[in-house]
């Protein structure tokens, strides 16, 4: 059983530069055909700065961190048992290139079901620029099956 101290954790810090490249590659990656979030200048022509992150980015950037797999090591929960419950994301100001990204994770809940066959980590983030503005609020759910 993963153990309840874990509850108000905090993750450290993951500091995530936006950079246009990576942006492109992602959105090629996940299929996205919409030229903002590939062509600078028609990012512009729709209101951004510059090329803004594509929807789930700031999650995949944050899993690129390593964050996630210290917090996993950290729990006890073995890749061979890990299962991806779910993702929610609200969205308040646009991360664009050139800006960078800090995202700060807490585990909020931990709690099973199935006597115990399935163990639930629930884990909020806020991710605020280099301004400190709200982008994003994200909220994963991670379950170990035993």
């Amino acid at each position: 059983m993963i153990d309840k101290k874990w509850i108000g954790h905090e993750l450290p810090a993951s500091v995530l530069p936006i950079e246009r490249t990576r942006l492109q590659f992602f959105a090629k990656a996940i299929g996205e055909t919409d030229p903002v979030y590939t062509d600078a200048a028609a990012a512009r022509d729709a209101g951004y700065p510059d090329l803004p992150a594509p929807p789930t980015f700031l999650f995949a950037a944050e899993l690129d961190s390593g964050a996630s797999d210290r917090l996993l090591a950290d729990l006890g929960i073995p890749l061979s048992k890990l299962l991806h419950g779910e993702q929610g994301f609200s969205y308040h100001k646009p991360a664009c290139v050139g800006d960078t990204v800090t995202v700060r994770s807490t585990i909020t809940d931990i709690y099973d079901k199935k006597n115990g066959a399935l163990e639930f980590v629930i884990k909020t983030s806020r991710a605020t620029n280099q301004r400190d503005e709200l982008v994003a609020e994200l909220r994963t759910v991670i379950v170990c099956r035993h």
